[in-house]
């Protein structure tokens, strides 16, 4: 019979294959079954190894919300439950309308974006175990044009003022 188990941080055995502490106190592996059961144990719907199969559900993950904090127009402005299976993906296309709005900023005053990036955050479910998108962080750098002959004239005196601050005494 085929046995599923890891071992924890803290020295104790866990897994799907579910744990029966026996009448000494020692806590004993059993078997998975064929279907994916585990023989000999009552309640196992109720455990972590379930929820993390999909055999039970887990109240977190299925109460979990998505909310936008931004003071842009984009999705997930009002709380939003979203499910693990497709937060990754819903959380990258509005991260992508950040990123839309960006250029669209950068056009309509006359910039260039430089730089544009995406970070998906990762969390564990306390409650089941599983992994899942917790949220995620656009980045944009944009370069305006500078069509303001008093702000040229500002950085061309910065520039004269920096102009042999950094000598390089080995050459």
């Amino acid at each position: 019979m085929p046995y599923s188990m890891g071992y924890g941080m803290n020295g104790s055995v866990s897994g799907a294959a579910g744990s029966v502490a026996g009448a000494d106190g020692v806590k004993r592996m059993l078997p998975v079954g064929a279907v994916g059961t585990v023989d000999g144990t009552k309640g196992v719907e109720d455990s972590r190894a379930a929820k993390r199969v999909g055999k039970a559900e887990c109240q977190t993950c299925k109460s979990r919300k998505y909310k936008d904090g931004s003071d842009e127009m984009v999705s997930f402005k009002s709380a939003t439950h979203i499910s693990p299976q497709s937060a990754g993906a819903a959380v990258m296309a509005h991260e992508q309308e950040h990123v839309s709005n960006a250029y669209k900023k950068a056009a309509l005053n006359d910039g260039k974006v430089l730089q544009a990036s995406v970070q998906l955050h990762m969390g564990v479910c306390p409650e089941c175990g599983r992994s899942y998108v917790a949220g995620g962080t656009t980045s944009t750098k944009i370069q305006y044009n500078e069509d303001n002959p008093y702000e040229k004239n500002a950085k061309s005196l910065q520039a004269e003022a920096f102009k042999g601050n950094n000598v390089d005494v080995a050459v």
